[in-house]
């Protein structure tokens, strides 16, 4: 191979790696906006209203609690999807207390508050 050749590796070789730099920002870029897509179906989710028969308030935590798994199974970031599952558990939680209870209803309220801080810092 002349040095015409060797050239032509060298430029593709330089291209090539460009090329994954390219992509790399890419996909880079997608995750981010993944990220924030799933950020903010996340936060509308988050809302409970505990004035409502317990019946409805426990369907309500159940489609709540499966919609968070599933958008924790969407995005690559390790820590917003710790918080997605950790909001996912609480809305588990709720449809497992006695919700008759209004102290039940204030710590789950805390406890959930809590949570959702924390996926407000993982998202940002």
């Amino acid at each position: 191979m002349g040095l015409r050749g060797v050239g032509v590796v060298l430029a593709t070789v330089l291209m090539v790696a460009g090329c994954a730099e390219v992509g790399e920002a890419v996909d880079d870029a997608g995750a981010v906006a993944d990220r924030a897509s799933v950020c903010a179906e996340a936060l509308g989710l988050a809302d409970l209203n505990p004035l409502v028969d317990s019946e409805r308030l426990k369907a309500r935590a159940e489609d709540k609690e499966r919609r968070l798994r599933e958008l924790a199974d969407d995005v690559a970031d390790e820590d917003v999807k710790a918080s997605l599952l950790g909001l996912a558990d609480s809305y588990l939680q709720v449809q497992k207390e006695r919700l008759d209870d209004a102290g039940v209803v204030a710590r789950w309220v805390q406890r959930n508050t809590e949570r959702l801080d924390n996926l407000r810092v993982a998202c940002t």
